[in-house]
C-alpha cells in the first residue's frame, strides 16, 4: 500500500445515513478479478438512470467534486454485506478519506486494509464539514482537519495510524515479524519431528 500523511482536498458531502455495500457497490459489479477496476460501478444505481446516463442531480456527476479525495456521509455508512469490494470501489473512485459519525464495524476494518482512513465525527462536525466548500488539509500525523482559521481533531487507534503512515497492508505487517516467526520455527518441537 501507498503511505498516507497529508491531504489537500474539497470535500464532497454526502449526506445520506445508512449506505449500504449493495448501494456502494452492487452485487453484479463483483465480478473482477483484481481490486480496480470497480470505481466505475460507485453508487451505479444512483449515479445513472436505466439507460446507463449520469443522473446529473447526483452529486457525485457534479464536475465540482471529479478530484475530490474527502467523502463526508452520515451515519453508519458501510452497513450491509461485509464486501470488501465497497473499500476497493470508493479508493478506485479517487476517496483516500471517508468522514461520518458511525460506520458498520467491517466495512470501517476493511478501510484500514486498504489504505483508506475511516474518521469518526460528532454530528456537530460532520454538519459544519458539509458545509465547507472550500479546499481542507487533513494531517494524519497530527490527526486535524484544517480549513481556514479553524481545525478539528480526529482520533484514531495508534496501530492503525502507523499502518496508514508507513503503508502496511496485512502482508507487510507479517513480513515485519519475519524474524520472530523463522526464531518460532526454528524453536518449534513440531518444526522438529520434520527435520
Amino acid at each position: 500500500m501507498k503511505p498516507f500523511s497529508k491531504i489537500n482536498s474539497i470535500v464532497t458531502p454526502f449526506d445520506k445515513a445508512n449506505v449500504d455495500t449493495d448501494q456502494i457497490i452492487p452485487k453484479q459489479f463483483l465480478k473482477l478479478i483484481t481490486k480496480s477496476g470497480f470505481g466505475k460501478f460507485l453508487f451505479y444505481d444512483w449515479r445513472f438512470d436505466h439507460n446507463g446516463q449520469p443522473k446529473g442531480d447526483f452529486i457525485l456527476n457534479d464536475p465540482t467534486y471529479k478530484d475530490s479525495k474527502i467523502l463526508i456521509t452520515n451515519e453508519n455508512f458501510g452497513c450491509g454485506s461485509s464486501r470488501e469490494h465497497a473499500v476497493w470501489a470508493l479508493k478506485d473512485f479517487g476517496f483516500s478519506v471517508i468522514i461520518s459519525p458511525s460506520f458498520a464495524d467491517i466495512f470501517y476494518s476493511n478501510c484500514f486494509k486498504n489504505g483508506v482512513l475511516p474518521i469518526i465525527l460528532d454530528i456537530k462536525n460532520i454538519k459544519k464539514l458539509l458545509e465547507i466548500r472550500d479546499e481542507v488539509e487533513l494531517d494524519l500525523n497530527s490527526q486535524k482537519i484544517i480549513f481556514g482559521n479553524e481545525f478539528i481533531n480526529f482520533e484514531i487507534d495508534s496501530h492503525r495510524k502507523i499502518r496508514l503512515l508507513e503503508g502496511l497492508d496485512d502482508i507487510d505487517l507479517t513480513l515485519k515479524e519475519d524474524q520472530k516467526i523463522e526464531n518460532f520455527e526454528k524453536n518449534s518441537s513440531i518444526a522438529s519431528i520434520f527435520e
